[in-house]
């Protein structure tokens, strides 16, 4: 365990935004890695804080009982956008139940809601043979604008009076992974089928006729090292949370969202409203759009998601498992996945070669990823070719290049719920397109779109990153 500076400055970082994401070889991320069950309503600013304070909370566990001595309290200071839309996405209340030892996957939102409702209330920890109480006012706000390791950084302190005992400079880059200041990636099983990008993965999979699906889980059976059995498992167990998410919010009739908009939800309204369609098709857009406000309504309030890619992002993919399995013919346990295991390979590529997070590439990297992804869970749930699967996921990521992050009041609801609805329903356009097209005619790749968003987000102002400082966020008035 390293050390890191008592305060960020700009000579000790490095002023190269892609430094924490910057991998080299393969893909070898796994899927418990990339599907993840945490509180909203930002994987970013919610769920990996979370899982960075619950790592150091742990880290400070095993220190010697001598140094342990010394304790009087923890601290935690935020930067960049977790900084200046922290308090938005909920960034102190799931930071501060991370350090009292609460894992994201498993902590009660009712806990959760306890802090928020609660904010000057303490809370005590125990560190050897030291007792000292917790608050939110640990979490520290610290500087918003500057120049960062990563625009969500922070630092995790072991106080002993007011001197730093111990301290780690930890990075949120997206979707609910955590790095560290001096991080090394684990150790990991090789490949069977390298691939960097899609170009290859699909090389892969035609060159030995198999599907986009199929070559994912042998990867993951040889880079995880878990069995076949183990890894269904898991797919299974992150279906019925997707299914359980928007079970959860329609059924909630109506009610207001945590925060200063009064956000009314509406999932339950529409889905009501959308059984008297006139029309089969404005029925089954309605449908669909309420699913994906259900999942997102849930992550607005705080409670659990899954992470496909983000929380911002949370309604998208589970509004599409959630319709293949409603109707007639509705998806068998099998054909889920190969769906959740096609649309891992699109998110896998998008994080090696682009990015996952708002703060870092603009909604383009949570919505226009989690629409690919959905795009290719249809085409692999439903056994499309590997050309077909790379073109849905295409189509749909092109179609959201260029879309900025702009949470009104730093809260996760406007306009991000109903962008999920649009990119869920975008996702299904995807997948219609590309399954009725000549696919050979298909004019751009799935590669050259990701580098795309990539040098997008590049290009885009900070102010348009998940900070709240323009758009929607700095021309709605709330009043």
């Amino acid at each position: 365990m390293s050390n890191s500076p008592s305060r960020l400055n700009s000579s000790s970082i490095s002023p190269d935004l892609d430094v924490v994401k910057k991998s080299k070889g393969p893909v070898v991320t796994v899927l418990d890695e990339f599907y993840k069950v945490g509180p909203g309503p930002s994987s970013s600013h919610t769920i990996g804080p979370m899982r960075i304070t619950y790592d150091f909370y742990q880290r400070c566990t095993q220190l010697p009982a001598d140094q342990l001595k010394e304790v009087t309290g923890l601290k935690v200071h935020l930067f960049g956008s977790l900084s200046a839309t922290g308090k938005g996405h909920g960034t102190d209340r799931a930071a501060l139940a991370g350090l009292l030892g609460k894992e994201p996957a498993t902590v009660d939102p009712l806990f959760l809601d306890e802090i928020r409702e609660t904010p000057d209330q303490s809370f005590p920890l125990r560190l050897g043979s030291q007792t000292f109480n917790l608050s939110r006012a640990d979490i520290i706000y610290d500087s918003a604008a500057g120049t960062f390791p990563h625009p969500n950084t922070m630092t995790c302190k072991l106080m002993g009076g007011d001197k730093a005992i111990y301290e780690l400079e930890y990075y949120s880059p997206g979707g609910g992974f955590y790095e560290w200041k001096g991080y090394t990636p684990p150790k990991k099983g090789q490949p069977r089928y390298p691939y960097g990008t899609m170009k290859e993965l699909r090389h892969h999979a035609e060159e030995r006729n198999l599907s986009i699906a199929q070559v994912i889980s042998a990867n993951e059976l040889a880079v995880s090292g878990r069995t076949e059995e183990q890894i269904n498992a898991f797919l299974d167990k992150i279906a019925a949370a997707m299914l359980a998410t928007v079970k959860a919010g329609l059924a909630v009739k109506e009610d207001i969202l945590p925060g200063p908009i009064k956000l009314h939800s509406k999932a339950a309204t529409v889905w009501q409203r959308a059984q008297e369609a006139q029309y089969e098709a404005d029925r089954a857009v309605a449908l669909l759009s309420a699913c994906a406000l259900a999942g997102s309504e849930e992550n607005a309030r705080g409670h659990l998601v899954i992470t496909a890619p983000t929380a911002g992002s949370a309604g998208v993919m589970p509004a599409i498992v959630y319709a293949l399995t409603q109707t007639k013919r509705a998806l068998t346990p099998e054909k889920i996945r190969q769906g959740l295991l096609g649309a891992a390979a699109v998110g896998y590529l998008c994080k090696h070669n682009a990015t996952l997070s708002g703060a870092e590439g603009g909604c383009q990297a949570e919505i226009g990823v989690a629409s690919a992804m959905s795009a290719a869970f249809i085409a692999s749930a439903l056994d499309a070719s590997p050309q077909v699967t790379e073109n849905a996921a295409e189509s749909a990521l092109e179609h959201h290049l260029g879309m900025t992050c702009d949470p009104v009041g730093g809260y996760v609801q406007v306009p991000c719920i109903e962008r999920c609805a649009f990119g869920a329903v975008k996702a299904w356009t995807a997948y219609m397109i590309a399954t009725n097209e000549i696919a050979s005619r298909h004019r751009v790749d799935l590669d050259t779109t990701i580098k795309t968003m990539a040098e997008t987000g590049r290009d885009m102002s900070r102010k348009y990153k998940e900070t709240s400082e323009a758009g929607l966020a700095a021309n709605l008035v709330l009043c």
